[in-house]
């Protein structure tokens, strides 16, 4: 399941995730602006990129469109340990398919495993 909605600026919360630059990020900040005399409030959303922890920010009016990616958890087993990638299977679809190796995780071949696919990017999350 790979793809976008479109959500709006005032729906974003903390730990939700948005598209800032085609870059699935993570939302850790929002500040508002009160509206002017001619114009709308203001929000500036930080966010921190889900795949390559990069830092990113959004300005843009309450009221305008933002795009959200579609998140998808699973969970999975290490069929095989490739070096610098692992080898997984998912648990519902038998499907099986190489990702990077987490650095942040140890992982050995045969532990269930949790994951995300957002916009076809795989990452394991938790063991």
């Amino acid at each position: 399941m790979a793809g976008k909605t479109i959500g709006m600026v005032k729906d974003l919360k903390k730990g939700k995730y948005v598209l800032i630059d085609d870059v699935p990020c993570k939302v850790v900040d929002i500040q508002t602006s009160k509206p002017g005399k001619h114009g709308a409030a203001k929000a500036r959303v930080t966010a921190i990129g889900v795949f390559d922890g990069s830092k990113k920010q959004l300005l843009k009016p309450m009221d305008a469109n933002c795009e959200i990616p579609m998140v998808d958890r699973r969970k999975g087993q290490v069929i095989a340990d490739l070096g610098d990638n692992i080898q997984l299977m998912d648990m519902e679809t038998y499907e099986t398919f190489e990702m990077k190796k987490p650095t942040d995780i140890a992982v050995e071949t045969g532990a269930e495993v949790e994951y995300m696919d957002v916009m076809g990017q795989k990452m394991i999350t938790r063991k």
